[in-house]
């Protein structure tokens, strides 16, 4: 692509200002279903044109603010600058929403050429003086113009983005912001690539029958179909060496191979309940060792370098760390603060985790003579000790939890508690086949928004589960934009004979990002510049969903035997309810130390050279880790800390459980937990807001008082 697209500037066969938009859709209204991206017609080649022409619209839009001869108000200057960058906007949306979802090597390569160019534009609007001197003016003199409540918000979260973009700073530390910036992105993104590429690399190869042994039929299949469609790519390789696309695998093609690989839908079951020691070690080694094998796609170097640039940008901006920098604009406010909650839950839970150890080592000695418990073997005699004690096995629990009926599950708790609606769009555009997109409608009837589930693991698509937008929600001439959402996970795919069977963990997950959907979707704010809220509570909407997933009227609605159609069992039920805090302390210490992780590399006031591996060692060990269980991250796969999205903020989904655990008694407190007058009261006070108010005063608007710590603790079961 980038040989392309050199060639067509030299050979003049476009300049961008003469690039015929026509050929282009990203400068077509779209004529789609509630205006979705069309798809099938957007092709590589659109996008570097599309980006450059959109930021010069932009540049044009903060141009004509600048210029304007006129006393900055806050129409001229604040509002126009939150109404610019549409087009940007919505070339962005796609193009990284896809390079996550369903990206390839010709997208990868234009993400590396994009970086220092929208690094550079992003920094010429924060770092403009001109622009900044006009919102400094609206700012000092904010409660001389009669601004109501949201205005008056914009104008402060304005100013503060400038000042947090470097517009204080003189000449020459803006020019040191600038280059600092520009490295940084471009190692994050390097960071993801390399962990796409050393996650898709790994394949373990099971040739002889019995090494499946202890595995479910639902795993056996779905390596055998993996192996199957190995053995297919490489015939098509072999034979049409310029084929794009993986042909579609045919049964009995891999001649009696099984291939699982590290997805989370294929080694997790394999660890779980594989009786061969030996590959689950061997597989489990090499989870926990991607990008750290010192080739061309090790991250070690690369997470020294992030971390000292952080601290020095933090330095710059006249903070201790990059902690203290990220926490200074967060509900947290400060490292000390997270800390406190970290070792107020960690105390409990590593020490219920020690226990957790010795159980499973009894168990052990059965099987292995005087082995000896280790990581590899954690979630293997985890699972034995969960049967012993509740008669309960993940595989006698997946019957009932068919993916659609999950999906539909979380669809009935949406209606129950807000009215809303959900129906499938037929032939609506998406990007992947299986991918739906379905209509989301007000208890009225009125159209809320539209949300694609893209729910299977693939090559293209990164690890883990997100939910995203196409399309935020904003106004436009006075009227609500409807926001386009997207959740995208990588579940347990069907099999040949059976359809998408979810874990209790899958389906938590498809409940927690829903929760994140459904945060989009009721959004109502005026403002672009309104509709983002601090990481520590963004995921306050989506952990509180959880809390519906497995209370015993909503498996009523959704549990359903996938075969025969009989609702979940009562006993069933009682079992999964008295198991929930069963695991507790691995799952919490695991968490959490990856959490710890993610602060202790961003408090350092400048990195220097860090040792890794090292550095994670000494971090495990000060605060007692066990070493049977890792961090759920490790430093090298640490996507969450090292690409920027949760940055000195992984603590948020233990800061945002404070929250969830406390909004959830809510509920539970009326003696109904889907009480509509509380559910309103969410949905008004919390959901709709987006971040036109305080996070600590929308959570009082809606409970009357701060949080406390308990409710989380109960429901762990570490109290």
């Amino acid at each position: 692509m980038r040989k392309l697209f050199a060639l067509l500037l030299m050979t003049g066969a476009f300049t961008i200002s003469g690039y015929n938009q026509k050929d282009n859709p990203f400068f077509e209204d779209w004529k789609t279903p509630f205006q979705t991206p069309p798809f099938s017609q957007i092709r590589n080649e659109h996008y570097m044109p599309a980006f450059t022409e959109a930021m010069k619209v932009h540049n044009k839009e903060i141009d004509v603010i600048v210029r304007n001869s006129e006393t900055p108000t806050f129409g001229n200057t604040i509002y126009a600058l939150d109404k610019s960058g549409s087009l940007l906007e919505k070339v962005s949306s796609v193009f990284y929403g896809l390079n996550a979802a369903n990206t390839n090597k010709e997208m990868q390569e234009i993400a590396k050429q994009l970086s220092p160019l929208v690094t550079k534009h992003s920094d010429d609007i924060n770092l403009n003086p001109a622009l900044f001197e006009k919102v400094k003016t609206i700012y000092k003199n904010k409660e001389k113009l009669r601004l109501n409540p949201d205005q008056l918000r914009l104008v402060e979260e304005t100013y503060k983005g400038f000042v947090r973009g470097g517009a204080n700073l003189d000449p020459k530390a803006q020019a040191r912001l600038r280059e600092i910036n520009k490295e940084i992105n471009m190692l994050q993104l390097n960071f993801g690539q390399n962990l796409l590429a050393e996650t898709n690399d790994f394949k373990l190869t099971v040739v002889n029958k019995e090494d499946l042994a202890g595995l479910p039929e639902s795993a056996v299949a779905a390596a055998s179909e993996a192996a199957d469609r190995e053995a297919a790519n490489t015939k098509t390789a072999n034979t049409d060496v310029g084929a794009t696309q993986a042909v579609t695998a045919e049964a009995g093609a891999s001649q009696g191979k099984w291939i699982f690989g590290l997805q989370n839908s294929s080694i997790m079951p394999f660890l779980q309940f594989a009786d061969n020691r030996s590959l689950r070690e061997k597989i489990f080694t090499a989870y926990i060792n991607r990008c750290n094998n010192n080739n061309e796609f090790d991250n070690k170097a690369l997470i020294g370098k992030l971390v000292a640039l952080r601290a020095e940008k933090a330095r710059l901006m006249g903070f201790e760390n990059f902690a203290s920098f990220i926490l200074d604009d967060r509900m947290a406010k400060t490292p000390d603060n997270v800390y406190k909650l970290l070792d107020q839950v960690w105390l409990p839970a590593i020490s219920r985790a020690n226990e957790e150890a010795v159980e499973m080592q009894h168990v052990m000695i059965k099987d292995v003579e005087k082995g000896r418990l280790e990581a590899w073997d954690w979630r293997y005699y985890n699972e034995k000790l969960m049967n012993q004690r509740f008669q309960l096995d993940e595989e006698s629990l997946k019957p009932y939890f068919k993916l659609e009926n999950v999906r539909d599950g979380a669809f009935f708790v949406a209606n129950k508690l807000y009215g809303i609606t959900f129906s499938e769009v037929k032939d609506a555009p998406t990007y992947y086949d299986g991918v739906k997109l379905f209509e989301c409608k007000d208890a009225d009837g009125s159209h809320l928004g539209v949300l694609y589930l893209d729910f299977h693991p693939r090559p293209e698509k990164r690890g883990g589960a997100w939910c995203g937008s196409y399309r935020s929600q904003s106004y436009r001439d006075g009227k609500r934009v409807a926001p386009v959402m997207t959740i995208v996970c990588n579940f347990s795919p069907p099999s040949a004979d059976k359809p998408a069977l979810l874990t209790a963990d899958e389906t938590e997950t498809l409940f927690h990002e829903f929760g994140h959907a459904i945060a989009g979707l009721l959004k109502n704010v005026k403002y672009k510049g309104l509709s983002s809220v601090p990481r520590d509570f963004v995921e306050l909407p989506s952990q509180i969903m959880e809390h519906w997933a497995f209370e015993p009227q909503t498996l009523k609605a959704y549990a359903k035997h996938y075969q025969t159609g009989v609702e979940i069992p009562g006993e069933l039920v009682e079992k999964i309810i008295g198991s929930q805090k069963f695991g507790q302390g691995f799952k919490t210490t695991e968490y959490l130390a990856a959490s710890f992780l993610d602060m202790d590399y961003h408090i350092l006031p400048e990195a220097g050279k860090i040792d890794i591996l090292q550095f994670e060692s000494e971090s495990m060990k000060k605060r007692g880790l066990i070493a049977q269980i890792p961090p759920r991250y490790r430093s090298t796969y640490f996507q969450h800390s090292m690409t920027g999205g949760y940055t000195a903020g992984y603590y948020s989904y233990i800061w945002a459980e404070v929250l969830d655990a406390d909004a959830f008694q809510a509920f539970k407190e009326t003696g109904d937990i889907y009480n509509r007058e509380v559910a309103a009261k969410f949905r008004k006070d919390i959901l709709e807001r987006g971040g036109s108010k305080d996070a600590m005063k929308m959570y009082i608007d809606f409970r009357g008082r701060e949080p406390g710590i308990e409710p989380l603790l109960q429901n762990r079961g570490l109290k």
